[in-house]
């Protein structure tokens, strides 16, 4: 299964895409999509849009990983958050994407096995886990690589397969 992993943002967008099949795990490429600091916020949403659009086209994700949303003390940022986050969904939409959302606890949990996790330690997992040699960078790119991951734990079980023949 070809995962899309991202984490979601209107300054920084990590993208990761991951092969997984079977417990193992191919990193296939990483990186992000930025827009400057001074972009209209109307513009940067349409940069996210076709950058990201661009390399779903490219990668061909089979689903569509994303970290879920979690509100903050700084308004603005969750708002401008929102706003990437609803041009990313609608880009897989328009593709027949399935999307699912992970919280950053049930990341932590599917790669380290520890919720609450230190950032540092899901990173260093990620790169053991995709046998690289360093760790991925931006940060944001190693988020998405990792939020895969926790979808390719998550997707392939058992119990998740049952769930979604019930819907």
């Amino acid at each position: 299964m070809r995962v899309f992993g991202i984490d979601p943002g209107y300054a920084i967008v990590g993208c990761g895409v991951v092969d997984c099949a079977k417990g193992k795990y191919r990193m296939v490429d990483y990186g992000a999509i930025t827009t400057p600091a001074g972009m209209e916020m109307g513009q940067r949403l349409l940069t996210i849009y076709d950058q990201l659009g661009f390399a779903l086209d490219k990668y061909k994700p089979e689903a569509v990983a994303i970290e879920q949303l979690f509100a903050t003390h700084n308004q603005t940022t969750v708002m401008g958050v929102a706003q990437a986050r609803g041009v990313i969904l609608l880009c897989c939409q328009q593709r027949s994407l399935p999307v699912y959302e992970y919280t950053p606890m049930q990341v932590k949990m599917a790669v380290v096995g520890y919720g609450v996790a230190e950032k540092k330690q899901v990173m260093e997992m990620t790169k053991n886990l995709l046998s690289l040699a360093e760790i991925p960078k931006p940060d944001d790119a190693a988020d998405a690589l990792a939020i895969a991951i926790c979808h390719g734990n998550v997707g392939s079980s058992v119990l998740f397969q049952k769930n979604l023949k019930l819907r």
